[in-house]
């Protein structure tokens, strides 16, 4: 069991560069592997999730070389991949065995996806059951869950399906599946989710049309290697644009982040808090919108979160949650009870810690009020989730006493050397492993 303890205190400066953004990883593996071709990867998050991604298509036959950061595959084709010796096992991550999922209901062999106790627990049938009506046969747990059993050999057949829930995992689970599909397979979005997906195929030399909320891929299509530059994921870099908000006298410049419009939710909830967030250097790397971020000290207010914004920051919220208990006044969400099956609930597991932190505050079934208050120190758990650890974390910076972090093992699924970069930005954080 590893333990965060944060003192209080300090302020975030300097010039950092975040790890690669892992929803980007994990799809760079996972088109690369069955393009024909040898595709070159830089950027790469080297933490758990995406590990077991790249270690899923070793295990299928695909060629892998890593340096670091820096991964070269050589790809496979469409119909290449060959049946696992063993169980695929994607740890902690929901992206990945929802992704695969679409991905092996195509192929011509049985697999069966397996994960960690928090995964285990994580609902699959939004997945199972689009990809049912496209013909796959998957074998679950009760309620859906994982291990899930993959029966090879099917002949998928496309289908127009509308998404009950805005998800990007959902709609990149049909494309993948849609690639192994005759004819055309179309997904409609209630609303905005990360396009990655689409603008990596795309890249990958697939025709994917995208318009108003309509998404259409033709099966059988071909993959051609290319060459990916992963950027800095916003998602990490949020916990810093947070902390600098917070902490007096703060300056920080995040470097090379990926600021792809289906991402930057959260850096416009906090330019409507009153956050000093400056956007420069922008560039576009391999089809993705990059800059350089600057943060410095502001006063926070609290607000009611658009809920146009809420599917553009849905991994954000944890940390958002702190901004909200440091802001004047009141901050409302909704329409965000995807928070509920995440990693943890973490509607109920942030407001359970704050609420120990001495933050007044109302869960929701979609959502929570959070009225903005004096941080004080206390022992919080984060109930093994990656994005709660690194969160409490930042409310360190505005607390009066120390915060302790359980369970805070996960971290290393997302976030690779986050307390060494935290400390060299001038977090007080120091780990106990117990």
């Amino acid at each position: 069991m590893t333990r965060f303890i944060c003192s209080p205190g300090g302020k975030i400066t300097g010039k950092i560069r975040v790890p690669g953004d892992k929803s980007i990883s994990h799809r760079s593996i996972i088109l690369s592997s069955i393009a024909t071709g040898v595709s070159r990867i830089s950027g790469f998050l080297q933490g758990d999730d995406s590990l077991n991604t790249l270690q899923a298509f070793r295990q299928m036959g695909v060629s892998i070389a890593r340096d670091g950061d820096r991964i070269e595959v050589a790809g496979v084709g469409l119909h290449g991949l060959e049946q696992p010796a063993t169980d695929l096992d994607m740890g902690n991550s929901g992206t990945a065995m929802r992704l695969l999922l679409g991905l092996l209901a195509g192929q011509s062999f049985d697999s069966r996806l397996i994960g960690d106790r928090s995964l285990s627990l994580r609902p699959m049938r939004r997945v199972i059951d689009p990809l049912r009506l496209m013909g796959a046969v998957i074998e679950s747990e009760s309620g859906g869950r994982a291990p899930l059993q993959v029966r090879g050999g099917q002949v998928l057949q496309s289908i127009t399906y509308e998404l009950p829930v805005a998800s990007a995992q959902v709609k990149s689970c049909l494309l993948l599946a849609g690639l192994y599909a005759q004819g055309e397979t179309i997904v409609h979005e209630p609303a905005p989710t990360r396009d990655h997906s689409e603008r990596m195929l795309r890249g990958f030399g697939c025709d994917v049309a995208s318009n108003a909320g309509e998404i259409r891929i033709v099966g059988g299509q071909r993959l051609t290697a290319c060459d990916v530059d992963v950027p800095a994921d916003i998602s990490s870099a949020a916990f810093f644009m947070v902390a600098a908000s917070i902490a007096a006298q703060s300056d920080i410049t995040l470097q090379h982040v990926g600021i792809n419009p289906t991402r930057t939710g959260v850096i416009d909830i906090l330019r409507l808090m009153g956050a000093n967030i400056e956007l420069s250097n922008r560039r576009e790397i391999g089809g993705e919108p990059v800059a350089d971020i600057r943060i410095r000290s502001a006063v926070l207010n609290g607000i009611d979160i658009p809920r146009h914004l809420v599917p553009l920051a849905i991994d954000e919220f944890p940390v958002l949650f702190v901004a909200a208990a440091c802001a004047s006044g009141v901050t409302r969400l909704s329409g965000a009870e995807e928070l509920r099956v995440k990693e943890s609930d973490r509607i109920q597991v942030m407001a359970d810690g704050l609420r120990i932190l001495g933050i007044e505050n109302e869960a929701r079934h979609d959502g929570i009020v959070i009225h903005g208050g004096r941080l004080r120190g206390g022992e919080v758990d984060a109930r093994g989730d990656h994005r709660i650890a690194m969160a409490f974390s930042v409310a360190a910076l505005a607390a009066s006493a120390e915060i302790r972090i359980d369970d805070c093992t996960n971290v290393n699924t997302s976030f690779p050397g986050f307390v060494e970069i935290a400390r060299g930005a001038g977090l007080r954080i120091s780990v106990d492993d117990a």
